[in-house]
């Protein structure tokens, strides 16, 4: 398989994932309650929306950049890319899941809710490493990377798999500090961590 055609692949299914996060948002006029009374108590799966949001998109932005150091794509990578999508695919699902919870305010429910949707992150987290580092291990037998920056950039990037379990924990106390550490990780992510050009 061609590079080109994993990434069209992967492309789609992020598509996809990041537009059922909307299908989860809705309001209904009506006369016992206003809009504006519906917003302010839905406000768990508007944050929730956002970010899970901000989550995939920036996967979306690291999974092209990382895939520029990608010279030939074997099975194992593919499979790699494949757990990750796996992971991506379910967060819609956790956050519904987490966002109603949160609204019902059931408190058992909250804590399950909170360890599914850092589950999910932890696991795209894991995911997403391990397709790094086998991408930047070719790079590294390419002469495109050297291994001290290699070694540097996947502290910088893997520093997911330790944050989100532990943000994980948190979110079982208090789910919406969770979400507010995972917002915050996702800006981490933003800036380049990945040892790559920042040109495109």
């Amino acid at each position: 398989m061609t590079k080109v055609r994993l990434e069209a692949f992967s492309d789609g299914v992020l598509a996809v994932a990041i537009t059922l996060l909307v299908l989860d948002l809705h309001l209904e006029p009506s006369r016992e309650h206003s809009l504006l009374a519906q917003l302010l108590a839905a406000w768990p799966s508007f944050a929730a929306y956002v970010v899970s949001f901000l989550v995939i998109g920036v996967i979306w932005v690291n999974h092209h950049s990382i895939f520029r150091l990608t010279t030939s794509v074997d099975r194992l990578l593919l499979f790699w890319n494949l757990i990750l999508l796996m992971f991506v695919t379910a967060i819609p699902f956790t956050t519904s899941t987490l966002s109603g919870a949160l609204v019902e305010g059931d408190p058992a429910d909250i804590r399950v809710a909170a360890v599914l949707y850092g589950g999910v992150c932890t696991g795209f987290a894991v995911a997403f490493t391990l397709l790094y580092g086998r991408i930047t291990l070719g790079a590294v037998r390419a002469g495109a990377m050297q291994p001290p920056v290699r070694r540097a950039a996947l502290l910088r990037f893997g520093a997911g798999t330790l944050f989100y379990p532990l943000l994980t924990v948190i979110g079982v106390l208090y789910a919406p500090a969770m979400l507010v550490g995972f917002a915050a990780l996702s800006v981490y992510y933003l800036f380049n961590q990945t040892g790559t050009a920042e040109s495109a």
